[in-house]
This record gives structure tokens, sequence and C-alpha cells, in this order.
């Protein structure tokens, strides 16, 4: 939730609010997408860091570090002074803060996969990692339903106030997360490696010498998904309010409408990746991705309704489809002692391959070249991880321990 409402506030809020009106407003929003970058280039570094704590002190605690830091950060955004009050100190701050985001998620992630597929009976890590997998779709959903329903504010009083509500509502999910988080237990594969004393001094240098191939291959397979996604929401969002000249409500109802299919896929993929295995399925998905670039011009282009709506359902389609197979396959590259930072790591080094500069490279693109070469950038980034896919070990036999 709380990486979603930056994305979606940098797409609508953040180029007219945190730096000069003087700019040239395209310009404004592709200063807003490279904040949005600060956060993922952060990201592998939280990787690190928490995976070796997370490795090393545990799964659970790590889990509440992170959540209190990335609450701490959210509610910092809300609180943020604009240009108008603080100058440059406003951009300054909003990178900042975007930086404490992405460490703090950096490290989320391995640990709330791990605290699932660990935890998991034999054969059942997809499915009890498709719990954690389903947390995006759902923060995506809330976070898109609170812009919808703020986005009936005239806009004076949402470029003012209304935007910062949902980074303070992200309170009421800290306190959530951290009551759940502080009644769970510790995953049996870690308590084992203690028992076993398996535990290495430093993971992320055992990570490197030793499992640097499957580390590479994870953040290559992963590049697909986030491409799939930032593209449809916050490139999408910003391209269909400023280009195309929907309303914000209108738009953000369609993502709404488009994130409920990825919600759909979540599922239907993970049962499929324990059915017949995490590559065929991953395979299947990419290609279609791939394919899926090519409908971005005549689709999002047409600039009508139904024609976009379908566009922004199969590209958060296909992300569900190729995201929900991660939550087990990553982890089961590794080891258990090396699991937490080779997890977190693949994860967020596809992050900046995939993320962190997509929407302002689609931006770009879009201004040169229009939306033909944007959907090639899709189908590029999805060849890409198919590549990663077909060079992998398929890990459904893998018993976490």
């Amino acid at each position: 939730y709380d990486f979603y409402i930056y994305g979606l506030a940098a797409a609508l809020v953040f180029g007219k609010v945190f730096f000069s009106r003087t700019l040239d407003p395209g310009i404004a929003t592709l200063l807003s997408f490279v904040t949005l970058w600060a956060g993922f280039a952060a990201r592998p570094i939280g990787g690190i860091i928490f995976g070796h704590l997370g490795d090393k002190i545990g799964r659970k605690t790590t889990l509440i570090i992170t959540l209190i830091l990335m609450g701490v950060a959210t509610m910092g955004i809300g609180l943020l002074p604009g240009y108008a009050q603080i100058g440059l100190w406003a951009p300054v701050g909003l990178v900042v803060l975007r930086v404490i985001q992405g460490v703090a998620v950096g490290g989320e992630w391995g640990g709330a996969v791990l605290i699932a597929s660990e935890s998991a009976p034999k054969r059942k890590s997809i499915l009890y990692s498709a719990f954690a997998q389903q947390g995006s779709p759902t923060g995506n959903l809330l976070a898109t339903l609170v812009f919808f329903a703020l986005s009936a504010l005239p806009t004076p009083q949402f470029m003012l106030w209304g935007w910062r509500v949902p980074f303070l509502v992200s309170a009421v999910l800290v306190a959530l997360g951290l009551y759940v988080r502080l009644k769970i237990a510790e995953t049996p594969a870690f308590q084992a490696a203690i028992d076993r004393q398996e535990r290495v001094k430093v993971p992320v240098a055992t990570l490197l010498a030793h499992h640097w191939w499957p580390t590479l291959l994870g953040a290559l397979a992963m590049v697909v998904c986030y491409t799939l996604f930032y593209i449809s929401t916050v490139f999408s969002l910003s391209y269909g309010v400023g280009t195309l000249h929907f309303s914000r409500p209108s738009f953000l109802g369609l993502l709404c409408l488009a994130v409920g299919f990825m919600g759909l896929a979540t599922p239907l993929s993970a049962w499929a990746s324990d059915r017949f295995g995490r590559k065929p399925v991953l395979i299947v998905g990419i290609i279609a991705a791939i394919l899926s670039g090519f409908t971005m011009a005549p689709l999002l282009g047409s600039g009508q309704t139904p024609l976009v709506a379908l566009f922004l359902i199969i590209e958060l389609f296909l992300m569900g489809v190729t995201f929900a197979p991660m939550g087990a396959l990553l982890p089961e590259l590794f080891p258990t002692n090396v699991r937490y930072t080779g997890a977190g790591v693949s994860y967020n080094l596809g992050g900046i391959l995939g993320a962190s500069i997509a929407p302002y490279i689609a931006q770009k693109l879009a201004q040169q070249g229009g939306l033909s070469w944007v959907g090639m950038y899709v189908s590029a980034a999805a060849v890409v991880s198919l590549i990663g896919v077909l060079c992998m070990r398929e890990t459904r036999d893998t018993r976490l321990m």
C-alpha cells in the first residue's frame, strides 16, 4: 500500500507540489518519476541490510523493524511541506523519505514470503507464499480506492491536502501489521538452521561468492513483473489524465477494475505453478507479456474507455500471472542460511531493472515516438525475463528446510 500510493501520487501530484511551478509540466512529471526511481535504487540496500538481519536474527524481528521504518517514512511524506513553503528542501525531503521507503520495502518482501513459505507443509510453499503475494494487488487496490475517493474533491483541495490523506491513513495499516507480526512465530526452517549451526557471518558475502548465478537469474525474472505493473499504473495514469484527458476519478476507476483481475490471476497462477511447475507458468505468462506490448498503441492510444480498460486488464492480469510464482521460486533458489538475503536481493535488483526507471523511460519514449515505442519497451523487458527463466532450474520439488 505504502509504495503504491507513492506511485499514484507521483503521477498525479508530486510534479506540481514538490517542484517549482515555473517548470514545464512535462519536465515536472519527469522529475517526479525520478524521485520514484530513488526508492527502487535504495531497495537492494534494504535487501542486503535486512537480509543480513533476517538470516542472522530471524524473519519475525526483521519484519517488525521494516514495518516501523516504512510507516515513519510514509507518514513523513504526508506531512512534508511543498515547494511553495520550503523551496528546494521540498524535493530534497521527498527524495530522502522515498529512499527510506525503498530501504524498508527492500527488506520487507523477502521476510513476508519466507514467513509464509518456510512455514508451509511439503509441496505447499507456492500456496502459502501466494497469500503474501496477494498483498500486492490488495495493497494496490486499497491505494487506488483511497485516491479514487479523494479525487472527488475539487482540484484545489485535492492538491492542497487531499493527496496527503492516503499517506497519513497508512498509520492504521502499520498498527494492524505490527499487531499481527508481534503474534507470529519464527519459521521452523530458520529455527532448524540455528539448531544445525548453519548461519554464516556475512550472508551477502556468501551469496556473492557461491550463489551469484541464481541471484542474477532471479533478478532478470522479476523484470517483467515490475515493468508490467509500473507501465500500466504509474505511466498509464499520468498519460491517461495528462494526454488522453481522462478525469482522475474515471481513470482511477478503470485501474480499480484492472487490479481486481490482477488479484484474480495471483491464486490461479499459484495453483498452476504447483500443478505444472514454476517455469512453464512463467514462460507462458512472459510470452503473453511480450505480445501484450503490441496492444498498447491501439488500445491505450485509442482513448476509448472500453479499450483503455481492456489494456489495463491485460497488463495487470499478466502481472499477477508472472508475479505469483515468484513468492515460492525466489526463496527456493537459495539455502536457508542466505535465503532472506538471496530472495530479497534478487527481488529488488529486478526492481531497479524493471521498475525504477520504467515510468521515466516510458514518458520519454512516448514524447519521442509515441505509445508504440513504449509498447516495444514492455516487450523488450519481457524478453529479458524470458531469458532469465529459461536459464533457471525448476524448483517445484524443493523443500524449504
